[in-house]
């Protein structure tokens, strides 16, 4: 495959401006940036393994067209018993999450959902190419309210405590009723002329929003009215050039017992008080997407596609599989007791908890797995960028 398949996306400015990264050298890995000769690595040769645990695939199907190329990274939004996925012409489709039945289907003409869509409070809300938020009764898909946002939206909302909080794509945060769409605030904040293809999510968490910001910094607001309480800088903005100072904070964060976990490009991970922002520890790693926690464990993986568990008390390494270079990982998340990760050619790859070592490996497909797989219950849901998606469960 050749490498110009493998880059992420770059941003120019408030416009969702694309380009390969190949020609631009972009890929950075841990400790540092590589050579020219480093950022066209094609991706590692898969080794032989012998399964150690037997996976069942227990339905798939396709959903649409998916993003392709266009760097979104979309996954669906699961509750009720539902997963819940959006697409660029306008449908919104739920199925079943046992066996992928469709349960119903909606189709909004003139609106391009982009970014993942959120389930919470009994309410699904869905983002926009458009600067557009929809709200829909999740029970059938009958619209509640839509609002609008300055720039358009490609990543999840998040929902809590009456509220959807909205982060577009030229940096500001909106905040919404949850019931009515009433906006209740706007957090305005510039972001870096050159940046990569995607937004972290927002989190929220009790009274408080947590914000990943292009500039490599966490922003902690008010959940009530969107007033900075603190912020916190976890990739610095470095170099001669605007390619060289990118320090994205864009995959998800994880909060867990009053810390809170982030990462970014050619930047660190970190463990925050999320009270204070004050670091408990923090360690040298870059990574494009987001962390997640697996009991004592925090799984990222880094831009050279090395997968790693660090102890979420101390950041030290617990052990790392370095076997899935340069196949631009997706997020590792926890799955039956292992660690589940997709890759640039449609694998699926477990892994033990214990040591990294690789147990067992599926294909969803031929199409890339950029989203971060979904957990809900015993089930593992991976999509592909066109659209495939898939349930796979641990046989016992």
């Amino acid at each position: 495959m050749a490498s110009r398949a493998l880059t992420p996306m770059l941003r120019l400015g408030r416009l969702a401006w694309l380009a390969p990264l190949a020609a631009l050298v972009l890929l950075a890995g841990c400790g540092g940036g590589p050579s020219k000769r480093e950022n066209v690595q094609p991706p590692a040769e898969l080794q032989k393994i012998s399964p150690e645990i037997e996976l069942q695939r227990v339905w798939s199907r396709s959903v649409g067209k998916g993003e392709r190329r266009t760097g979104l990274r979309q996954r669906p939004a699961a509750g009720g018993g539902r997963l819940y996925f959006g697409s660029s012409r306008g449908d919104v489709v739920a199925l079943d999450v046992e066996t992928g039945r469709e349960v119903w289907k909606q189709r909004f003409e003139g609106l391009r959902f982009g970014g993942s869509p959120a389930y919470g409070e009994s309410t699904l809300v869905l983002p926009t190419l458009d600067g557009v938020v929809v709200a829909l009764n999740p029970d059938n898909g009958q619209e509640r309210w839509r609002a609008r946002v300055s720039s358009e939206v490609i990543a999840a909302p998040a929902i809590g405590r009456g509220l959807v909080v909205v982060r577009a794509n030229d940096g500001r945060a909106f905040a919404f009723s949850a019931t009515s769409g009433e906006r209740r605030w706007v957090h305005d904040r510039s972001i870096p002329t050159l940046s990569l293809r995607g937004n972290s999510p927002p989190l929220i968490v009790e009274t408080a929003v947590f914000l990943g910001y292009d500039d490599g910094s966490v922003v902690a607001l008010r959940l009530d009215a969107g007033t900075p309480v603190w912020e916190q800088t976890v990739g610095t903005s470095e170099g001669r050039t605007d390619l060289d100072r990118m320090s994205d904070v864009d995959g998800e964060m994880a909060f867990d017992q009053g810390l809170l976990y982030a990462t970014s490009y050619r930047g660190q991970a970190v463990a925050l008080e999320a009270t204070s922002a004050r670091p408990l520890w923090n360690r040298e790693l870059s990574s494009y997407g987001g962390v997640s926690l697996a009991g004592e464990q925090l799984l990222v993986a880094d831009a050279r596609g090395v997968v790693w568990a660090l102890d979420r008390r101390t950041g030290s390494a617990l052990w790392r599989n370095e076997d899935l270079g340069y196949r631009w990982l997706t997020t590792p998340v926890a799955h039956g007791g292992h660690v589940a990760v997709g890759d640039v050619e449609g694998f699926i790859h477990w892994l033990d908890s214990s040591d990294g070592r690789t147990i067992a490996r599926q294909r969803l497909g031929k199409r890339p797995i950029r989203a971060t797989p979904l957990v809900v219950g015993d089930l593992l849901l991976v999509t592909s960028t066109w659209g495939d998606v898939a349930a796979y469960r641990l046989r016992p």
